[in-house]
């Protein structure tokens, strides 16, 4: 059987729907998953055992010049590629317009999609010939990611162990080594304070307090700090120059090299943010908060991982700007997020 599984963005959520290969290669023994992603998200599937093929789209690219030689020539050639492999069923697990439109490039017959109430955009209807209802207990994004794909093949995924990984090379795993033995012979923590959206950031001088505390509570340990962008780097030099010894602000990564490094750390601590996800796909212990976001809907699950929600009556908002953002950025609480790490290392 051959099926393709659309997910094209974003990381965090690419990195959700990663337990659906394990489901599938459990129900459909010698079955070949094919997947349609985003350039910008292809490293975190390249080298996966699990998947036979990745198509790479642009839409960014595509939306700037709809009519240009090129975006042509490109859907062109992703239409064809994907209409000679002949797929089975189609999994379209992103559910908004440019997902559907990759459905319906496909050709297939069978197009498994979300009901209208758990779709991104409803246009998507237009593209899919099942639609999928999830269920009230389905509340985790993986779980609705497992939910569409389980209902064709009958299996419940409940009762699975579904274990997720980012392929890295040798050289990725080296250049990791080589980092991790500069530091002290300790706990290795990394943060990572930087996110998409102003209301699931946190504060300078909470993340100050938190790498003082735990420094004094793990004296041989160190704390990585890593960032995405320039603004992110300003205000990770400003927290490792507040903390002091002890902190290092580490170089940006590429993404295997960034899964690499994570796969070695012993805690990652951070918010809604596609490394804190990326640290628990790879299998390494997470601390998380959220603020804006809900954690019972998207924070990493099981018993290496920590969730801390503000305790804000307005929490779980889903509004990327407020007039309360301060507040709430410090109703997060250091000694909650200490006490989160002491769980996990007592």
């Amino acid at each position: 059987m051959r099926v393709l599984i659309v997910k094209m963005s974003a990381l965090g959520d690419i990195i959700h729907a990663l337990p659906v290969l394990a489901y599938l290669h459990t129900v459909s023994p010698g079955i070949e998953i094919d997947w349609v992603v985003e350039e910008p998200f292809l490293e975190v599937l390249e080298g996966n055992s699990l998947i036979s093929r990745i198509y790479k789209v642009r839409t960014k690219v595509w939306r700037k010049n709809p009519l240009a030689g090129a975006t042509l020539r490109e859907i062109g050639a992703l239409k064809r590629a994907l209409r000679e492999r002949s797929h089975d069923l189609v999994l379209d697990i992103q559910g908004n317009l440019k997902s559907g439109l990759v459905c319906w490039l496909s050709g297939a017959d069978d197009r498994i999609g979300f009901a209208r109430e758990w779709l991104q955009e409803s246009v998507n209807l237009a593209f899919t010939t099942r639609q999928i209802p999830v269920r009230r207990q389905d509340y985790h994004v993986s779980d609705q990611c497992l939910r569409l794909v389980s209902v064709p093949f009958g299996r419940d995924f409940r009762e699975m162990e579904l274990a997720t990984d980012i392929a890295t090379s040798p050289a990725d795993d080296a250049a990791a080594d080589v980092l991790l033995s500069t530091l002290n012979d300790g706990l290795a923590f990394l943060f990572h304070c930087g996110t998409t959206w102003p209301t699931k950031l946190w504060h300078e001088g909470g993340w100050v307090a938190l790498g003082k505390a735990l420094l004094d509570k793990y004296p041989e340990s160190s704390i990585l700090l890593s960032w995405g962008n320039e603004a992110e780097k300003g205000e990770a030099m400003a927290i490792a120059s507040a903390i002091g010894n002890g902190v290092r602000v580490i170089d940006r990564f590429p993404l295997k090299g960034f899964a690499a490094l994570l796969k070695k750390v012993d805690l990652v601590v951070g918010g809604d943010t596609g490394p804190v996800h990326l640290a628990a796909a790879v299998g390494t212990p997470t601390v998380s908060f959220y603020r804006a976001s809900d954690g019972r809907r998207s924070g990493p699950r099981g018993k290496r991982h920590v969730v801390v929600q503000s305790p804000l009556h307005c929490t779980s908002c889903f509004i990327t700007r407020c007039d309360r953002d301060d507040e709430c950025r410090r109703s997060i609480r250091v000694e909650d997020l200490l006490a989160a790490v002491s769980r996990l290392f007592p």
